[in-house]
C-alpha cells in the first residue's frame, strides 16, 4: 500500500516535523538521515509548500516538496520515492568460502546493489543533500556541482544531480577504467579527463576540479574533505550494519579513498560498542597503512586498484578519526584478485578490485582474531566496471598478475 498524504496546515500553520513511523515501525537509517536534512531545508526556506505523511499500516515515508520537486522521501512499506529512497539498506551477505577458511563469519555489505552500482551513491546523496541544506543548491532550481573522482563518486553525484535537476561536471584521471568513463558519459555527466598526476602537482584532478568549480561559480563537492561524506555513513551505513548483525560484530574493515566510509562506519559502531575493532585496509602504493602503524606517510609498491589508497596525504574525512582506527593491514593486488576471481566462480558474486581487497583484508583480520568471530566489510562495486582491466588477460599478463582460468 502506498502512503497517503495530506496537505500541510497552510502557510501560517505549524511547520510540523516529519511524522514518526506508524504502529511502532522503526525508521531506516537512510530515512532518518533524509528526515534530518529535509528539516534543515524547511527551516531555511519557510515558504516551501509541504506534504506530510498520513500514517498507514506498515507504511511510513518522508517527503518534502518545493515547486513540485521532491527533496527526499524514503518509504518503509513496499515502495520508495525516487533515487534517494532507493539508496542504502543493502543486504549483508555471508561470504561462504571466506567464512569457512577462517572459522569466522565474514559478511559483506552489498553496496554494489545501490542504484548507481557502488557505495559512492551514499556519498552523492550525502554531499548533495548537505549542499541543499546549506542553501548552496536548491531543488528544482538550476545549479551545477563539480567533483574530481576516480569514477564512482562521479556516478553517484551525477545520478543524484539528474534526479534533483542539477548539472554535474566530473573531472577524472584519464587512467581510470574505460567502463566507468563510458558510463559517466552515458548518464549525462560533463566529463573532463585530465592526465594522472600526483597530489603535489597543481594539475592533479582534485586541484583541477576545485579551480574549475571556482571558475564556473559552482558547488565543489570535495568528497575527500567534505565531512558530509563521512556523516552519511555514520547516519546510514553504520546503523544498518549494526541492525543487520543484531549488534554482534567483532571487527569492521575496509579500504579508504576519501576515508568517509571507514570513518563514518567506525563512528557509528564505536558509539554502540567501543570494543568493535576497526581495521583500515590498504593497497600497495598507499601511505595509509604506514600512517596508522607509524604516524608517517611512507608508500611502498604499487597497485592496479582504482579509487582507494592515498600516497601523499590523509583526507579530511579520515584524519580527525584516527583514534577510532585500531589497526591496518596491507593487501597485494594478487591477494585482491584471488578474492575477486574466487567469489565470482565459487559464489556467483562479481566484484571490483577494491571489494576483492576488502574481502582479503577481512580474511586477514579474521585470522588475527581467531575462529568464532564476526567480521564485516564493504563490497564496494561490481566487476563489470573493470572488465577491460581485471578481466583482461593481456592487461594482467603484462603486469605479472594472476589470470582467471576461464579467460587464460
Amino acid at each position: 500500500m502506498a502512503p497517503a498524504f495530506r496537505k500541510g496546515e497552510g502557510e501560517g500553520g505549524s511547520r510540523s516535523s516529519l511524522s514518526a513511523p506508524a504502529h511502532g515501525a522503526k525508521a531506516s537509517p537512510v530515512s532518518s538521515f533524509l528526515g534530518k536534512h529535509i528539516s534543515r531545508i524547511l527551516k531555511k526556506n519557510k515558504n516551501f509548500p509541504r506534504l506530510v505523511p498520513r500514517p498507514g499500516p506498515r507504511d511510513h515515508a518522508l517527503l518534502a516538496v518545493t515547486s513540485g520537486a521532491v527533496i527526499g522521501m524514503v518509504g518503509m512499506g513496499h515502495s520508495v520515492e525516487g533515487l534517494a529512497g532507493a539508496i542504502g539498506n543493502t543486504p549483508l551477505i555471508r561470504l561462504k568460502r571466506a567464512s569457512e577458511i577462517t572459522g569466522c563469519d565474514i559478511l559483506g555489505k552489498a553496496e554494489f546493489m545501490n542504484p548507481g552500482g557502488s557505495v559512492k551513491d551514499r556519498a552523492g546523496l550525502g554531499i548533495i543533500t548537505d549542499a541543499e541544506a546549506r542553501g548552496a543548491l536548491k531543488p528544482g532550481t538550476p545549479g551545477t556541482i563539480v567533483e574530481g573522482t576516480a569514477g564512482n563518486t562521479g556516478i553517484g553525484i551525477t545520478l543524484m544531480a539528474n534526479a534533483r535537476g542539477y548539472r554535474s561536471v566530473i573531472v577524472v584521471p584519464e587512467t581510470q577504467s574505460r567502463e566507468k568513463l563510458d558510463f559517466l558519459r552515458m548518464i549525462g555527466a560533463d566529463l573532463r579527463l585530465v592526465p594522472a598526476k600526483p597530489f603535489s602537482d597543481p594539475g592533479n584532478y582534485v586541484h583541477y576540479s576545485r579551480r574549475l568549480a571556482e571558475e564556473l561559480g559552482a558547488v565543489y563537492a570535495n568528497q575527500f574533505d567534505n565531512l558530509a561524506n563521512r556523516d552519511v555513513h555514520e547516519a546510514t551505513t553504520g546503523p544498518e550494519i549494526w541492525d543487520q548483525t543484531g549488534g554482534k560484530i567483532d571487527a569492521f574493515t575496509c579500504s579508504c579513498g576519501t576515508g568517509g566510509t571507514l570513518a563514518g562506519i567506525a563512528r557509528a559502531l564505536k558509539a554502540r560498542r567501543p570494543e568493535t575493532r576497526i581495521v583500515l585496509a590498504d593497497p600497495m602504493g598507499s601511505s595509509l597503512y604506514s600512517w596508522v602503524k607509524t604516524g608517517e606517510l611512507k608508500p611502498e609498491g604499487s597497485s592496479i586498484t582504482e579509487g582507494i589508497g592515498q600516497a601523499a596525504r590523509v583526507p579530511g574525512n579520515l584524519v580527525g578519526d584516527r583514534a577510532l582506527i585500531d589497526d591496518a593491514v596491507q593487501v597485494t593486488d594478487e591477494e585482491a584478485l584471488t578474492q575477486v576471481f574466487d567469489l565470482l566462480v565459487q559464489e556467483g558474486i562479481c566484484l571490483g578490485g577494491s571489494a576483492g581487497l576488502n574481502v582479503a583484508a577481512a580474511i586477514k583480520v579474521a585470522r588475527q582474531l581467531g575462529p568464532g568471530h564476526r567480521v564485516v566489510t564493504i563490497l564496494c562495486d561490481g566487476g563489470a566496471r573493470y572488465q577491460s582491466k581485471l578481466f583482461n588477460p593481456e592487461f594482467l599478463r603484462e603486469r605479472g598478475l594472476p589470470i582467471p582460468p576461464w579467460l587464460a
